[in-house]
Formats: structure tokens, sequence, C-alpha cells
């Protein structure tokens, strides 16, 4: 198989000498290869060597041709138009001058062989539901997902042999991630994707796991590699069992050994006290006894060993990440109680159906879907009591109401967990808080870190565990864009925790498995224009 990018003996680390990547070597096929691990795990920094943002430590890169790269956070010029990020300016500016007349070298130098290239432009933002766009539109008057999808417009443009693409559905709204995904999909070039939407890894051609500093690559997209996975789990665990139950054996059997040499020692004894035998033939016979005893134990013991080497190999081979477990009865909301009350909602342009008063009832799960921009965040921000538009009526008959923002910046970074977590439960004892901390995977000294140093799963757990852990106990749940830049990992362990919550729960997310696996009751979608309706299950 021919490699496109083939990464040797690489390792990184951040100016404070923290390791992010140790002697790694991987290498990528010339098809679309999506690449995944948990937070903290390199991706992104691999995806900045091989992209020449970052400079490894030592190792080396090889990569076949030119490469386009979209980074997670976008920096953006905030003067900058939309031909500026699809880097068109200078070429466009040539020929509207050689339009005027100006028919000058320097002109016709620029152009080169780019006399279509806003044709090519209009049809890739078309072919990204970008029609919209004017080319003259500043940064600032796009949406967050208007400006990824434009940058990923810019790559597309460039036309380059290798495609770096780094979370690219984060901010997109269903619509967009749809279009993504079939750009994707029509890639015929070489594409390394980091993410953990599914749908969009179910369309590449590979998966490579970057998992305790190695790239495991696997042929297939993610669906194929977790049934893999799970067939791998299941003759681990057989593997386990054998371990286990052999090393119950080699532990009897090292006890019925100690059990015989402790009668031969005692027969020995007892021969010697009657002097049944000459002293040299007894002195003999102990001297065997006791060099038969000591290779009888230690062939005893090294099989004791080794069982637990192979139970040790065993247990190593079962992947499983950590997984959380919550009990949270006192979230508990009663079937007929109303949770939330809305009234006065108003659209510019209501569409039949559109509803003018939102009523939440008992332990609901709603999820609330709609465009970039349509206002989905503000109207969580409005059931909080935090922005309440004029003409607007909001009753909360729960006693908790959380709000878990996009960003996840609900915790102190010079605190520790523990002290987290007891600025939301103040009167709560400190053994039950650290009971619940435990559920989240922070025990003992974990529980005592400073929010500041956690990783990004870490952080998530935490933030989540401060939320949860409250008190009074939240009977209302309200999510903004909960999964954006979690793993699979930390995403799984969002839904172990939100399947034990027994309140009322309103998230925004254009996740549509993560959606599917909270079990929601009612689905609502928020336009600008038209206002918010009913839709039926996604």
């Amino acid at each position: 198989m021919s490699y496109a990018i083939v990464c040797s003996d690489l390792s990184f680390a951040w100016a404070d000498g923290s390791p992010v990547l140790t002697g790694l070597d991987a290498a990528f096929g010339t098809g679309r290869t999506g690449l995944i691990g948990v937070n903290g795990s390199g991706k992104s920094t691999l995806l900045k060597i091989i992209a020449g943002e970052l400079r490894p430590a030592s190792g080396a890169v090889s990569v076949a041709g030119e490469i386009g790269y979209l980074p997670q956070n976008l920096v953006l010029d905030g003067a900058a138009t939309v031909a500026d990020l699809l880097g068109i300016s200078r070429v466009r500016d040539a020929l509207h001058a050689i339009e005027r007349g100006e028919a000058t070298e320097e002109n016709f130098t620029a152009v080169g062989d780019e006399w279509d290239v806003e044709e090519r432009a209009r049809a890739e933002l078309d072919r990204l539901g970008l029609d919209h766009l004017d080319l003259d539109r500043t940064v600032p008057t796009l949406s967050g997902g208007e400006a990824v999808m434009v940058a990923l417009a810019a790559r597309f443009l460039a036309r380059p042999d290798v495609l770096l693409l780094d979370e690219p559905t984060n901010n997109l709204d269903l619509d967009a991630r749809h279009r993504l995904y079939d750009a994707v999909a029509s890639w015929t070039g070489v594409l390394v994707v980091v993410s953990h939407d599914r749908e969009l890894l179910d369309r590449v051609d590979e998966i490579a796991d970057l998992r305790d500093g190695a790239v495991r690559t696997f042929g297939g997209n993610l669906s194929a590699y977790e049934e893999l996975l799970a067939v791998e789990r299941e003759a681990a665990e057989r593997a386990v069992r054998a371990a286990e139950t052999d090393v119950r054996r080699q532990k009897r059997d090292l006890v019925e050994a100690h059990v015989k040499l402790a009668r031969r020692k005692r027969y020995g004894a007892k021969m010697e006290e009657n002097k049944r035998e000459p002293k040299i033939v007894m002195g003999a016979r102990k001297r065997q006894a006791q060099e038969s005893a000591g290779k009888h134990r230690i062939l005893h013991e090294e099989r004791l060993a080794d069982a637990r080497d192979r139970l040790g190999e065993a247990e190593d081979a079962v992947r499983e990440d950590a997984e959380i477990r919550v009990d949270l009865p006192a979230t508990r909301v009663p079937a007929a109680r109303t949770v939330a009350t809305v009234t006065g909602l108003t659209a510019p342009d209501p569409d039949v159906g559109t509803l003018a008063e939102l009523i939440v009832r008992g332990p609901e799960r709603i999820a609330l879907t709609g465009p970039n921009g349509s206002g989905k965040t503000t109207f969580l921000r409005t059931l909080t009591g935090d922005r309440v538009p004029e003409g607007t009526d909001v009753k909360i008959g729960v006693d908790g109401v959380r709000y878990l923002p996009q960003r996840l910046d609900v915790l102190d970074d010079d605190l520790t967990v523990v002290d987290n977590v007891r600025l939301r439960a103040p009167s709560a004892p400190p053994s039950k808080i650290r009971a619940g901390l435990a559920r989240f995977l922070f025990r003992g000294t974990r529980a005592e870190r400073p929010a500041g140093t956690l990783s990004g799963g870490e952080r998530f757990r935490a933030v989540l565990a401060s939320l949860l852990l409250a008190e009074p106990a939240p009977q209302l749940l309200l999510l903004d864009e909960p999964t954006n830049n979690l793993d699979m990992a930390s995403t799984a362990q969002l839904a172990q925790a939100l399947t034990a919550y027994q309140g009322a729960l309103i998230v925004v997310s254009h996740d549509v498995p993560f959606l599917r696996t909270l079990k929601i009751t009612r689905w609502l979608r928020m336009d600008k224009t038209t206002g918010l309706t009913e839709i039926d299950p996604l």
C-alpha cells in the first residue's frame, strides 16, 4: 500500500516540558482517513505538525504534495472579506482592473491561469450552501458556522493534494453538516480529518486511532471499526476469564504444595525425634526434602506469577474507556408538574404551527435544533432568566435550573475540583461531595487538582459533576451544544450521566446520533424568521 503521509519517530512537548508525542510512527493512505482518540491524546498536535504549523522536537514527516489545513479554532481578521478568506482577493482585484482597461503586465501576472476564479469560488460557496454570501461581505457579519464553511470552501477551492481538517463540524448546523458530509464523500484527494462526528466518520475509508502514544489504523469506516473492537473485546474478556481461572488454580496448587511440604516437615521431625533411622540417613533425607521443597515452592510461585502476568496482559487487552456511574434521584420531576412556561414567543414571519407559548412538563427531554444564528442559545438564556426579551414572560416551576454553555466555562480554574463542586453545594457534607465525585472518576487526590490543570476530558467531567451534584438538585437542565470538542469517550460518558438524570432536559445540538441516545420526547426547531415549531423526530 502506498502512503501519502509518513510520520517517523515524532516527538513533541510543550514549552513547560509536558510531553504530547513520544517516538510516534504513523502512516496515512491515499484515501480519506478519520483520526480519532480521546481528548489530550495529541490528534490536533499531530495535524499541526503534518501541516508545518508546529515543529517536532525529533523525527520527520513526509507528505506527498501540497497541503491544505483547516484548524479547529479559526483566527480571522475582522477586516477580512469572504474573498480574502477564499484567498482570491489579489487575483480578483487584478481581474477587475483588467476589465476596467488596466491591462498591465502586473495584473496579467497576478491572474495567471485563474480567469474563472470568481465563477469557481461562487460554485464552491453554492455547493456548501453559501450562495447567499457576497464576496465583499466582511467576517464580522458572518455567523461562526458560516465562517467555518467559507474557510472550508477556501481549502476545496485551492485543490491541495492533501487536506487536513480538525473538527470541521463544530458549530455547524444540520444543513451545513450534511453539505460537509457530501463534500467529504466526493473528495478524491488525500484527506485526514480529526472528528468525533459519527456520521462524518462513517464516510471515510479508514480509521486511525491515536491511543497511548501509538496509532492503530484499520481499513473501513467508524462503524466497521467499532464492530472489530467489539469482537476484540469479547475475545479479550474471554482471555481475562481464562486467566483469572488459571490464577485461582495456581493459587490453589501453591496452597496444596505448602500443605504437603508441611506434612513432610512434620514427618521428618517425628522420625528424627524417634531416631528410627541412622543420623546420616536422616540428614540426607532432610537435605533432600528441603531441596525438593524449595524447588516445589519456586515452581508453583513461578506458575502463579506467570498466570498473574497473563491476567494483566488479558486485562490490558480489554479496551474500555472509564465509565461514569451516577445516581440522581433528587433530580426527579413528577410527570404532572409544570417545569417551565414561556409565553409571548413572537416571530417576524410566523409559519403554520409556530408556537406562541412553550410549556415543559415533567421529565420531558426536548431537542432544540435549527440553523446557526437562529437564536437557540438566546432562548436557553431566556429560560435561565439571564436575557428575557421584552414581551416574553418566563415562569419556572422547579427549584434547580442549571445551564451548560458551549464553552464549558463554569469552573474557577484556581479552585480544586472539590471546591468547585462545593461552591454549588455549600451545605453538602464533604463525604457526600467526594462520594459523588468518585462516580465522575475523581477519586482521592484527583479531586484535589486545580481545575486549570485538567485535560479536556477531565474538565468536561468536572463541569458535569458541578452541575449534577449541585444543591438544590437541578430539575431543569439546559445544555448548549454539549458535545462540541468532546471526544467519543466523553460523549458516551455524557450520555451515561444523562441517562441517570430524571429531571426535564432541553438540549441544543446538531449531533443527531447523540440526541437519539438521550431518548428525546419532543423535537423543536427554531428559525429567526418563522419562530419556534414542533417537528417530527430526526
